[in-house]
């Protein structure tokens, strides 16, 4: 390996906002050719030291080498002309254009004053088909499904020239088969001489694709090992500090009385276009039933619509046997819905909001916190401070901070901390993890468990089918908003869920 050429070196990276300190002195080397994974918790500071890398943060200090000559880059401007390219986690596509539009955005081939389409479609196809990548490049972006949209990123930045591609979290919201058609995608790009970054906290796709990984915990560098010499565990320990349980424990039990029924529900997308055709879902006492599916089969409109947050076109929904249909969602809060919702940010927390007011965001107006149109700091300060001990929010002692400066990990723990102590009969948990390290997803599950064993009804919604077997009692499978099959949660296998979640039906 080390005989190879180094085109990445970052010595002593040290980045600093205010007080706080991201990075404490990062070292990191690539090679050409190599897939080197970044390894670390949630805030661990990955993503900070690739935004210094790709111009987005000047470092406090240290030092970045490219092909051996110290750069500094003002802007992502300058990194793109050294070769460095990065696919966020969250995809920067415009919507309404197509994929070659989207792809020549800002670097159009142009002859004489008009746009070259012509070229620039010809440029795009070739690349598309060097690497292995099928993109149609005249379909618009809304109508293409979000691997397509991630491959368009990843053209967009080869377009440019990169050599060093950083990818940022890339499989967080992709199916199985689309996993394995990304990890077809990394090989045939360093078979090409190119040098891949992977930010990522999962075990099995940096044993599965990657050469090389650099560990860092809490902003610090701990060490850069060859894959092929650690296992998953190995992994795992150097990562969080100190040995994981993958596995869930949970022992079976027989459900209780049907908590949520759902019937026959229909219900349109933005676009006004059937999303979900006739569903059909019960969720018992005591047990956690899984739904697994592609993004886009209408799970998102489904809870919506269960927590009063979108409006079905007809169906019916109860609660304990009593109607919620279409009812708001403080009606579906007092009926026992409780949630832990997909978008953090923007449905989870008031990100202004400091910590321990998102922990009473449904109870501000009942005793003890107010008490005649006044809140009562000093109950509200200490129920906080509780739940931070016990739900290990990071940094302690954040009752004050405003909850959007806290990590996305953290921000994910504030939340199931207040939903888990709601301890309503049904908690809908979507992604409930996404975007957690090991150590916080063994804590989580843990926390889902415990509902489920004290009798609560659990729907848990997740494109991570890991977490789906691990955790279901019972997996329903959506496909083209239909339940499209049922399997008992002991019995699943990942190749029969992804074949079912393509459309495929059970064997």
């Amino acid at each position: 390996m080390d005989e190879k050429t180094v085109v990445i070196e970052m010595k002593d990276i040290v980045k600093k906002f205010g007080d706080f300190t991201a990075n404490d002195g990062i070292n990191l080397t690539v090679h050409k050719g190599e897939v080197h994974a970044i390894l670390g918790e949630n805030g661990a500071g990955k993503s900070t030291l690739m935004n210094v890398l790709y111009g987005l943060y000047q470092p406090t200090s240290g030092q970045i080498f490219v092909k051996g000559k110290e750069m500094h880059f003002n802007g992502p401007k300058n990194a793109i002309e050294s070769g460095i390219g990065m696919v966020h986690q969250h995809f920067m596509l415009i919507q309404p254009f197509t994929v070659t539009d989207n792809i020549i955005l800002g670097v159009e081939p142009t002859k004489g004053l008009v746009v070259d389409k012509k070229t620039a479609r010809q440029k795009v196809v070739e690349l598309s088909e060097r690497y292995g990548m099928a993109v149609d490049p005249d379909a618009k972006i809304q109508d293409i499904s979000v691997g397509m949209q991630q491959r368009v990123e990843i053209l967009k930045v080869l377009y440019r020239g990169a050599d060093v591609l950083i990818l940022d979290e890339p499989t967080a919201s992709l199916t199985p088969q689309e996993i394995e058609e990304l990890m077809g995608i990394i090989e045939n790009l360093t078979a090409d001489g190119k040098s891949i970054i992977l930010i990522t906290h999962k075990l099995k796709e940096i044993k599965a694709c990657s050469d090389s990984c650099t560990i860092i915990r809490q902003g610090k560098y701990i060490q850069t090992v060859r894959v092929a010499d650690c296992s998953e565990n190995d992994l795992a320990a150097m990562m969080v500090g100190r040995a994981v349980s993958f596995s869930v424990n949970k022992q079976e039990q027989e459900p209780g009385d049907v908590v949520l029924e759902v019937k026959d529900l229909r219900a349109k997308d933005y676009r006004g276009v059937e999303i979900l055709q006739g569903l059909n879902l019960t969720v018992r006492s005591g047990e956690i039933v899984g739904l697994a599916g592609v993004d886009g089969n209408g799970q998102t409109e489904l809870v919506e619509i269960l927590t009063g947050l979108k409006k079905a076109e007809s169906g019916s929904v109860t609660m304990l046997g009593t109607d919620i249909f279409n009812k708001t969602p403080r009606e579906v809060f007092q009926y026992g819905v409780s949630s832990i919702p997909a978008d953090r940010q923007k449905h989870g927390l008031v990100l202004d909001f400091s910590v321990e007011d998102n922990l009473i965001l449904q109870h501000f107006e009942e005793e003890p916190f107010s008490s005649r149109g006044f809140l009562n700091r000093g109950p509200i300060r200490s129920q906080a401070s509780e739940l931070i001990e016990k739900f290990d929010v990071r940094p302690r002692a954040s009752e004050l901070r405003p909850a959007g400066t806290l990590s996305g990990g953290n921000q994910q723990k504030v939340i199931i901390a207040r939903e888990v102590t709601n301890d309503k009969e049904l908690l809908i948990a979507v992604n409930p993890t996404r975007g957690l390290d090991v150590g916080a997803i063994e804590f989580v599950h843990k926390y889902i468990v415990e509902q489920r064993n004290k009798g609560r009804a659990v729907l848990l919604v997740s494109f991570e089918l890991d977490e789906i077997m691990d955790l279901s009692d019972r997996i329903d499978v959506i496909f083209d908003g239909q339940i499209t099959g049922e399997v008992p949660g002991k019995d699943a296998n990942e190749k029969e869920l992804g074949f079912m979640m393509a459309g495929g039906k059970k064997a």
